[in-house]
């Protein structure tokens, strides 16, 4: 009886992990790090994100929809994706990218500081 009683627990405590896991790993940015982060702007058609990171400093796990990332500053970056795989990359002052939705970590891997803005789209209506 005991045992069933334990095995139905650690079953129960299982499930509940990993749908808690699924919500912290898709965190908004700016909750996770708002002493990194800034909005500028937020309305029905974007989310625009001042960021900003002193060398060994690091954004947690989050979420992003499509978004376009404008470094103000270069530097040089490790992310890490929802899946582990780790990307090192060196961005120049004035490169932007574009990136599909994404998860994952960012870490300043760098000697200087950097700042990037980061602009969310969302759907048009």
């Amino acid at each position: 009886m005991m045992t069933s009683v334990s095995c139905s627990m650690k079953c129960a405590l299982l499930a509940l992990a990993c749908v808690f896991a699924g919500s912290v790993c898709a965190q908004d940015m700016v909750k996770v790090a708002p002493k990194n982060t800034k909005v500028l702007i937020d309305n029905d058609q974007v989310r625009v994100i001042e960021v900003w990171l002193k060398p060994g400093e690091s954004l947690p796990m989050h979420s992003h929809p499509a978004n376009v990332v404008y470094f103000e500053t270069g530097g040089k970056a490790k992310s890490t994706s929802a899946d582990g795989k780790v990307t090192e990359m060196e961005r120049k002052a004035g490169e932007a990218i574009y990136s599909e939705p994404i998860t994952h970590s960012n870490q300043n891997v760098g000697t200087t500081p950097t700042k990037a803005l980061v602009v969310e789209l969302k759907t048009a209506k």
